[in-house]
């Protein structure tokens, strides 16, 4: 992927500039959201993350990333929120793995 070559900040703006003519296209919004999420920007981050999810909620891989982010942050009531709308995501699409991922992560909040 030609993105590997670019510093972060770099790759930040040119997902941006793609998403200006291609506000839809999920793999690009997914991809600027993880360099939110690198970068230590959280709120940008989930903010993408919401986003790609208004506009393609079966985009399951958003949901999870964006619940690990939020417990980063401290916010599992928020996390939670995301994780149980993710595991609902997982079995519509039928991604057993992702469901099975996001389970684990909503039990491990709950522990603490």
């Amino acid at each position: 992927m030609l993105y590997n070559f670019i510093w972060p900040m770099d790759r930040i703006t040119a997902f941006k500039q793609f998403l200006e003519t291609n506000p839809k296209d999920s793999m690009t919004r997914y991809s600027l959201a993880m360099e939110y999420a690198n970068a230590g920007n959280a709120d940008m981050a989930v903010e993408e993350f919401t986003r790609l999810i208004e506009i393609n909620p079966d985009y399951t891989p958003a949901y999870h990333m964006a619940a690990q982010t939020l417990v980063r942050e401290g916010k599992d009531d928020s996390a939670k929120k995301m994780l149980e709308d993710g595991i609902a995501c997982a079995r519509r699409t039928g991604n057993l793995h992702a469901q099975r991922e996001m389970e684990g992560l909503l039990e491990s909040i709950d522990r603490i």
